[in-house]
């Protein structure tokens, strides 16, 4: 099973990509949705995987930006 992490920060545009990204991945596929504005002691966690924006999915170490919805650097 492959397991991936989707940060976001609550905004619209994080929220609307959550709900196309859980529909269209694959049932194996584990997604832990990590909401920043709500465990902001996460931010570090994805820096350090390579997430640059929000909404991002982090997958197998490969960072998919999705959108624009806020700059890591604001959620600090």
């Amino acid at each position: 099973m492959t397991t991936a992490r989707y940060y976001h920060a609550g905004c619209p545009v994080c929220v609307s990509a959550e709900q196309t990204l859980l529909n269209l991945l694959a049932a194996d596929v584990k997604v832990e949705v990590v909401h920043l504005g709500e465990a902001p002691t996460r931010v570090a966690e994805a820096e350090a995987a390579g997430v640059q924006s929000v909404p991002a999915l982090v997958v197998n170490g490969q960072v998919l930006h999705i959108n624009f919805g806020a700059a890591i650097a604001d959620l600090k």
